[in-house]
């Protein structure tokens, strides 16, 4: 919108001839707060408050409503340039108009000009003329603007790859122009009825509706339905109801990674308060994700032309005119077919789920995707849970930072006491590996008592350190919101204790854990990417919650290696040996399950971090059994397709 801005208040004032005050007296009225009121009216394009001559307000408001109709929803900004007195009981004022006709820096601004007069009563009357509200105005004309939209811009994927574009669609409804009155009711049913939407809430909408409103029911995407003559042919038996071709910026499927690219559509009323005048009423903005977060960007300007139209319907010369001025790619980080392959083999968990793929070598994140069972929500970037025994992972780098190595033996008794409560492993742990195993078996096997034995060795601001060391809690701007994880740096007891298998106050994300698994494999502290650049347009990021740790001791490559080491175990030895046969390079995993709720036996989380070559991934299922068990085989599904 233009930065052109005007106050309503008078700028000058000339005299002529004669002083005011000598000649209409101390207390009589002065033409310039006449001219000020006007002003202040003609920018709600509402002169009620003004006396005028010859006409009543109601009578001019009439008149200013169809000169100005042709602009709607837009009002301009008025203010009084000078007032000058022509003659006894005479004025001429010179308003000016400044309109902000689209979100480009450039308003519509000129002068005009009014007459004014004083009766005999010391009131100062307006002459309103259609001249009032633009200089070429004559009676029966009317200002008209001419939108040509701004084509949006595209959101592009890594390499390249476009995401969201222009797509054909169907926009279908009623046309209540086309339908009786007594029809009416039972085409919006029978319409409803084949969309297979709520009858009697779509027919409510259409008999709410203008009599000659196009009522749209639904936009669908025309590659979704039978072949476009059929459908529209289909529609077109029913009185009144029309599927209208268009097109809509979509992304390859209604699914594909939705909660984060967002959608784009008519501008709610809400976003059109919000929006500072840049939208109005049938505008096309981004309503969500990243198409509302980049909508400026996206969007573009819109061309527009002002101009008068006479009372024959006759144009004239434009007044006005800003070239339309297209939206800018949104560059993004995502791999189309990885992200397909992520939805894919998320598409059968009834419970919300999510997996988060990161390149550690440049920190890209190349698919975020989340189950139907978020039901719409950022499980991926936004989901808080306890990441169980994926933390072991923070917990391991503790403890090899406090002088353990992978074959140091420790304790793995069947259960743990602590302070009063008792910490077991999981129910299918296997009894060969109880009592002293080397650290590898114990990461392996995900021996819960042998890492809560570790608590007298680790302090809780050592573990806080190392998990920041792997990216976790550590915020990042990826260019839209995340949550990075929480870590306390204070905890004592059986809160110690039970941060040291992820779980008490310990929270990550499917990203953090992702960023975690990345941090290990290119063997220092990632730092993720999303929308590039990270700062573009509105872009901005969540913090993470939890108290903030000092500066974490960078994570060195004889550390990374050795977890990379332990995590391999977990594939050759542990939970996830079905991992072994993905094609490829070697797969190295942790598992983890986190107990949560009040349930007994309490309802868990599935977690598995995997990383092969130069791919690091999160899995994460909100209502699983054993991350192992409920996990492994979708991270396999995944791998597997990657590969084929």
């Amino acid at each position: 919108m233009g930065k052109h801005r005007l106050t309503a208040a008078v700028l000058t004032f000339s005299v002529l001839g004669f002083s005011l005050t000598a000649c209409s007296g101390e207390d009589r009225p002065a033409p310039e707060d006449a001219a000020g009121t006007l002003a202040e009216g003609l920018s709600q394009l509402d002169v009620s408050g003004s006396s005028f001559l010859g006409a009543t307000p109601d009578e001019v408001n009439t008149q200013l409503a169809e000169s100005t109709a042709g602009l709607a929803p837009l009002t301009p900004q008025v203010a009084v340039g000078s007032v000058e007195e022509t003659a006894e009981d005479e004025a001429m004022a010179t308003l000016k108009y400044v309109w902000d006709v689209n979100a480009s820096e450039t308003d519509y601004s000129y002068d005009t000009t009014v007459a004014l007069q004083r009766n005999e009563e010391d009131v100062w009357e307006v002459k309103f003329t259609p001249a009032a509200v633009h200089p070429d105005l004559a009676p029966g004309d009317r200002l008209v603007r001419e939108v040509t939209p701004a084509p949006r811009a595209d959101i592009i994927g890594s390499g390249g790859q476009v995401i969201v574009t222009e797509r054909p669609v169907w926009s279908v409804g009623i046309d209540k122009t086309w339908v009786g009155e007594e029809e009416l009711a039972a085409s919006a049913a029978r319409l409803a009825e084949f969309l297979e939407l709520d009858p009697a809430a779509y027919t409510a909408q259409v008999e709410a509706a203008g009599a000659e409103a196009f009522v749209e029911a639904v936009t669908l995407r025309q590659d979704t339905v039978s072949p476009p003559e059929e459908f529209k042919a289909q529609v077109a038996e029913i009185p009144g109801a029309a599927a209208i071709a268009g097109t809509l910026p979509l992304a390859p499927t209604r699914t594909f990674a939705r909660a984060l690219l967002g959608s784009v559509g008519q501008a709610t009323a809400e976003l059109i308060d919000a929006s500072d005048g840049a939208l109005s009423a049938g505008d096309v903005t981004g309503l969500s994700g990243l198409q509302q977060q980049y909508d400026e960007q996206l969007r573009g300007t819109d061309g527009v032309v002002i101009r008068t139209v006479n009372a024959e319907d006759v144009p004239s010369a434009p007044l006005f005119q800003s070239e339309r001025a297209s939206g800018q790619p949104l560059q993004t980080t995502l791999d189309a077919r990885m992200q397909n392959l992520a939805e894919s083999v998320l598409e059968d968990e009834p419970s919300a789920s999510a997996l988060v793929a990161i390149q550690p070598s440049s920190g890209n994140i190349l698919a975020v995707a989340n189950g139907p069972g978020s039901e719409g929500a950022q499980t991926a970037l936004l989901g808080q849970y306890a990441p169980g025994s994926t933390f072991k992972m923070a917990t391991s780098l503790a403890m090899l930072r406090s002088g353990a190595a992978p074959e140091t033996a420790v304790s793995c008794p069947e259960e743990l006491n602590v302070d009063g409560r008792l910490f077991n492993n999981a129910s299918t742990y296997p009894a060969q590996f109880l009592g002293e195993i080397p650290l590898r078996q114990a990461f392996a096997q995900s021996c819960n008592t042998a890492f809560l034995n570790a608590r007298g060795t680790v302090a809780q601001p050592d573990l806080a350190s190392a998990a920041q060391s792997l990216g976790l809690g550590v915020t990042a701007s990826i260019g839209t919101p995340a949550y990075f994880g929480s870590v306390p740096e204070a905890a004592e007891g059986t809160l110690h204790a039970a941060s040291m298998i992820g779980q008490g106050e310990v929270l990550v994300s499917p990203l953090a854990l992702a960023v975690a698994g990345a941090s290990v494999a290119k063997g220092e502290r990632v730092s993720p990417a999303l929308v590039q650049p990270a700062n573009a347009a509105s872009g901005s990021s969540a913090p993470a919650s939890g108290s903030a740790a000092p500066e974490a001791a960078p994570l060195t490559a004889g550390e990374a290696e050795t977890l990379r080491s332990l995590m391999r175990s977990v594939v050759t030895d542990g939970g996830v040996q079905l991992l072994q046969s993905v094609p490829g390079e070697p797969v190295l995993a942790k598992t983890g399950t986190a107990e949560f709720g009040s349930d007994t036996p309490p309802r868990t989380h599935a977690w598995v971090v995997a990383i092969q070559g130069d791919l690091a991934v999160a899995l994460f299922i909100e209502e699983g059994e054993l991350g192992s068990t409920s996990g492994g085989p979708v991270m396999k599904a995944f791998l597997d397709g990657l590969a084929g």
